[in-house]
This record gives C-alpha cells, sequence and structure tokens, in this order.
C-alpha cells in the first residue's frame, strides 16, 4: 500500500530534546502558477486552512542550517500560540500527529533530501524531554 500522505513519526524522535516556536503562527499563501497570491492555501485531504510556525529544534547536536524548521498545522480555526518561557521569546510547543515526508530540494545545483513536516495539533509543550 502506497502512503497517501507523510510518515507518521513522533514527536520524541523528531525532536528528542524538545522544540521552541519562534516568531508568530502565519498563514500559508497559496500562489498560482504564475506568482499571484491567492489567499490562504488548503490542506489536500482535510481541506481545512494550512497555517505554519517556525521552530528550533533544541538538539545541541543539530547541524548549522537544519536546527530551525517550519511545521504545517491544518486547522479550521488560527493554532494557538503557548506562553512564552520565562519571558523569553521562544515558546516550548509539543505537536501531535507529527508527520515527515521527504523530498529531494535543490540547492545551488545541488540535490539533497530535505523533510516537509505537518501536525494535526500544536500544544504547549510539558516536561522536558529527551531524558532531562
Amino acid at each position: 500500500m502506497a502512503l497517501q500522505s507523510g510518515i507518521p513519526v513522533s514527536f520524541e524522535a523528531y525532536f528528542p530534546r524538545g522544540a521552541f516556536m519562534v516568531g508568530e503562527i502565519e498563514a500559508v499563501v497559496k500562489w498560482s502558477d504564475d506568482g499571484q497570491r491567492q489567499g490562504q492555501d488548503l490542506d489536500k485531504n482535510s481541506g481545512h486552512p494550512l497555517w505554519q510556525v517556525r521552530v528550533i529544534d533544541a538538539d545541541p547536536e543539530a547541524r548549522k542550517g537544519q536546527n530551525e524548521v517550519t511545521v504545517k498545522i491544518a486547522s479550521i480555526a488560527e493554532p494557538t500560540a503557548p506562553p512564552e518561557a520565562n519571558g523569553l521569546p521562544f515558546r516550548p510547543v509539543f505537536f501531535d500527529g507529527l508527520t515527515v515526508t521527504p523530498y529531494v530540494k535543490e540547492t545551488g545545483g545541488r540535490p539533497r533530501v530535505a523533510f516537509s513536516l505537518r501536525a494535526r495539533e500544536m500544544k504547549p509543550a510539558g516536561k522536558p524531554r529527551g531524558g532531562e
């Protein structure tokens, strides 16, 4: 059976040391083939509007350029950002229903495997993860 969507992965497997939302929640923009903005993009499976959040991977072993990712969330209403941690601009987050979709990304004529992340829901993180 072929997968019809991303590959399910646990939050703890992808973010073993936790994750922190930075910036704000944004609507994913839908673009036409000729580069015209067409409103908010919709999830192909649920039909719900797509939202995106920038996330910092708390793993100190993450390589340069790979510690910030974008996670997309399909939700009828805009997801709610969790509270900031101790007044810092970082918000500890947890993603339910996390999936990963690998794809080939061209970078300066050099292809590499990249990953697109989606989640069913974003929640405030509980206690620290990764054996802490």
